[in-house]
């Protein structure tokens, strides 16, 4: 893969004239490069931008940058980084019920992660990276993008976007991935890559991040377009 490919997107243009769209949620394994894909979609439609759990407090951050692997606030934030440490010693194989011990912590986190998503809806909408985001709304609410990709490519992208070794990289997707499965798993009894959860699946290695941005652009428009009414002949 070269660094063309998968460098972070030129300066961004605002998006052309078109049907309105307010609420896009982006789900990425790491490498996939949903911390370029997500801010760019908010800074071009104009919208909020809200980080993963792993990566912010539950505010609404201002587009800009953000990273793939697991941040410093994942590992030293309370409760994240503990019950996130727990879930990946333990992560449930399938939609298994919860013990009762751990049930008031999943309570606590699920909340943490979605006081954020609710703030983005009070004001009109916005673009969510993570945070289960396509599970908590629903289909029928926002326009939901998985990215994803080989994990040898994911790895070799992310080393790009973070300016790190190859081998590093490596580390970070095994961490990523696993924290991240577990949060949609433990806390929704999803999985995460389930492409019934969304309305567009994008292998995001397999061309440059700015095609990427461009097609979730052009695909939610379209689903953001009135259906044309078919008239019927008698």
């Amino acid at each position: 893969m070269t660094t063309e490919q998968s460098d972070r997107p030129t300066p961004p243009t605002p998006a052309s004239p078109g049907p309105a769209v307010r609420l896009i949620t982006v789900s990425a394994a790491y490498g996939a490069g949903g911390s370029v894909v997500a801010p760019a979609l908010a800074e071009r439609f104009g919208l909020p931008f809200l980080q993963r759990i792993t990566t912010s407090e539950g505010g609404v951050a201002e587009p800009g940058p953000c990273d793939e692997q697991l941040s410093e606030e994942e590992v030293k934030v309370t409760p994240v980084h503990r019950l996130l440490a727990h879930f990946t010693q333990a992560m449930p194989a399938g939609p298994t019920q919860s013990p009762p011990s751990t049930h008031h912590q999943d309570e606590h986190l699920r909340g943490h992660g979605e006081t954020g998503i609710r703030r983005l809806l009070a004001g009109g909408g916005g673009v969510i990276l993570g945070r289960a985001g396509a599970v908590v709304l629903g289909k029928d609410r926002g326009f939901h993008v998985r990215l994803d990709g080989p994990a040898a490519r994911r790895a070799a992208q992310g080393a790009v976007i973070e300016g790190i070794s190859a081998e590093q990289a490596r580390e970070r997707l095994r961490a990523a991935d696993k924290a991240r499965d577990a949060y949609v798993r433990r806390l929704y009894r999803c999985d995460p890559a389930d492409l019934a959860l969304y309305h567009l699946m994008i292998d995001s290695t397999a061309m440059p991040l700015n095609t990427v941005i461009e097609l979730i652009i052009t695909a939610a428009r379209a689903h953001e377009a009135p259906v044309p009414e078919r008239s019927e002949t008698h």
